[in-house]
């Protein structure tokens, strides 16, 4: 691919001296013009990261090993990974569709392959399943062979590749300029919106072809990050142009206005660039085959086989949005049991239980509650809501409200579990009614508009997502604590010089909260996980060593299957004094850390199970 790439440049440097009859001198110029011109009409971006924070992170990783992970992180994998819903399909079934729609469409893909090794430290994959997703890798879509993940399926993509963007001296190609939350999503295969679009060349027509660029955020002289462009301006191809400098090997691909230069800054939503000619190609699996598959990263699959869900169990998910995770637990649980899906977002929630529904799952009961406040104590007081009963009860989940927004005295009851989709609505009688009780002019003004307004969608006791006031101690069997993090191993990404030590340390003390709540949570005999989508050890294995020290009860488990690799064993300690405390010898072969840069090509992701024990001694 770099050969015809060096062809077309040298055919089109010799079919322009030729028509210039330059002298040597003017030849050299040329050529050095022509030189610069193909290195800045690239992809080749430099991840910017907070000093501090990349001192800190070569002390964990060396730095030539960070230096890859930062180059990995700019690039998409070279893969996307499917999910295949065994309770509606095979994945047999959903290839021979996925072939037939891409020999619709023409796709094609030039990668080799996808690299799925077995780690050293495990023993759970054998050479000869190895060498068997080799031989497949000649395919386009090949079926996983890791045993227990053969309902997996990949497809290729391809890149990065070389594109001419038709660059002449003194004649620079038209240009769009997106920000670079626009670039991520276009490398991961999306189109270029209108809002994502900062900045256009003068007199672009429907129809034109332009090279598309990004606007990366640069360092402001108050210490902060910044773009400091406004929307709308105009490229003119010149040095004078804002970012000019730093758009230099940040170009993602070349596409197809669907809007002239004053249609993009006029309209507010719609496709402003039609990629065709991308650095990276994907294909897109946007309404294809809806309910037979899902999109999802190969660690957070891994993540829901750590937890080893089994039929009739109850398992809850604190952090659940946007229910990759949730749907994989009842997949594997063949829809038999109860999943709780808990997140604070009242929008996230809804999109849960779209997906549930989507791909037909019955077992799954969301909520909109805070992690940080997942667990009801048994003496909490009558305004504490939710009741959560034990197996022997037909788990039944009870959420009570003494009284309703307009004090109604209505209570809400689920049933969920053997009565999952049973849900009533019945009067019960407020044993305070006589009761003489102050009201507030506030408490009057709000109830005022909500009788003439209704009840706003967070405060409607017939709306669609149930709040909880959290659960009793000891009522699972498994909880998943994927924890929000400084999201790190995501990729692509082009910038991260938002993150400071002191942010990943905030981080981490919020997941040491929420990891508290998750703990109580768990009966003793149970599972607990915790998984981050980020390379920080201060959010992985500074957790860890956390748990373990303060839940004598906890012990890391065995994870299946393991492909991940080793964790970090160690301290990190910081200029202010401060000391992170990580793993211990004979601990990193119980977690596992998925690299960027690594040739599972995969996010930054980290996996950790404890197995629960008696906590009577605590």
């Amino acid at each position: 691919m770099k050969k015809k790439g060096r062809n077309l440049l040298a055919a089109f440097r010799q079919t322009f001296l030729t028509l210039q009859n330059m002298t040597p001198q003017a030849e050299a110029e040329a050529e050095i013009q022509l030189n610069a011109a193909s290195a800045r009409y690239s992809y080749n971006p430099i991840l910017r990261w907070n000093p501090q924070v990349e001192d800190y992170f070569i002390k964990a990783y060396g730095s030539l090993h960070f230096a890859q992970i930062s180059k990995a992180l700019t690039r998409p994998s070279c893969y996307s990974c499917i999910r295949v819903n065994t309770l509606k399909s095979t994945s047999d079934a959903v290839i021979e569709k996925l072939q037939e729609i891409m020999r619709k469409s023409g796709s094609q893909n030039d990668v080799v392959g996808i690299n799925l090794k077995e780690n050293k430290a495990s023993n759970d994959i054998d050479l000869d399943m190895v060498e068997k997703q080799s031989s497949l890798q000649n395919e386009s879509i090949t079926k996983c062979q890791i045993p227990g993940l053969e309902y997996v399926v990949f497809v290729k993509g391809s890149g990065p590749h070389e594109i001419d963007y038709g660059y002449l001296p003194d004649k620079p190609p038209k240009e769009v300029l997106v920000s670079r939350k626009c670039a991520e999503a276009v490398l991961r295969g999306a189109q270029v919106y209108v809002p994502g679009i900062m900045a256009c060349s003068s007199y672009v027509e429907e129809g034109d072809l332009v090279a598309v660029s990004v606007a990366v955020e640069q360092p402001f002289p108050d210490g902060g990050w910044g773009l400091g462009i406004t929307r709308g301006t105009v490229l003119q191809g010149l040095p004078t142009d804002p970012y000019h400098f730093e758009r230099h090997g940040l170009y993602i691909g070349q596409g197809t206005t669907m809007l002239s230069r004053a249609g993009i800054f006029r309209a507010s939503q719609g496709i402003a660039v039609d990629m065709n000619n991308r650095v990276f190609k994907l294909p897109s699996f946007y309404d294809v085959l809806e309910g037979e598959i899902f999109l999802q990263n190969l660690p957070s699959i891994i993540a829901a086989h750590a937890l080893d869900p089994q039929k009739g169990e109850r398992i809850l998910d604190m952090c659940a949005a946007p229910g990759g995770k949730t749907t994989a637990i009842a997949i594997l649980m063949k829809d038999e049991g109860e999943v709780i899906a808990a997140d604070r977002s009242h929008n996230k929630v809804i999109d849960i239980q779209k997906l549930a529904a989507e791909l037909g799952l019955t077992c799954i009961t969301t909520y909109k509650l805070d992690a940080l406040k997942a667990v009801r104590k048994r003496n909490g007081s009558s305004d504490m809501t939710t009741l959560c009963c034990n197996k022997d009860n037909n788990d039944v989940v009870n959420q009570r409200s003494d009284s309703g927004p307009l004090g109604n005295g209505v209570s809400s009851t689920t049933f969920v579990g053997s009565n999952a989709d049973t849900t009533f609505k019945e009067n019960v009688s407020n044993e305070k009614a006589n009761e003489r009780t102050y009201t507030s002019k506030a408490d009057i003004r709000k109830n005022t508009r909500r009788m003439r307004n209704g009840p706003g969608r967070n405060q409607s006791l017939g709306g669609r997502v149930e709040n909880s006031k959290g659960f009793l101690p000891n009522s699972f069997d498994r909880v998943l604590l994927d924890a929000p993090c400084s999201a790190l191993g995501l990729r692509p990404r082009l910038f991260a010089g938002e993150e400071t030590i002191e942010s990943l340390r905030n981080h981490g003390k919020y997941q040491r909260r929420m990891f508290d709540q998750a703990v109580q949570l768990v009966r003793p005999g149970g599972v607990l996980v915790y998984s981050t989508c980020t390379i920080n050890p201060g959010e992985n294995e500074a957790l860890v060593r956390y748990a373990l020290d303060t839940y004598k009860f906890l012990s890391l488990a065995p994870q299946h299957p393991r492909i991940g690799g080793a964790g970090l064993v160690g301290r990190c300690e910081f200029p202010d004094g401060y000391v992170e405390e990580w793993l211990r010898p004979g601990e990193e072969e119980l977690v596992q850390r998925f690299d960027p840069s690594s040739q599972l090509d995969t996010i930054g992701f980290f996996i950790a199970k404890f197995a629960v024990g008696p906590k009577d001694d605590i």
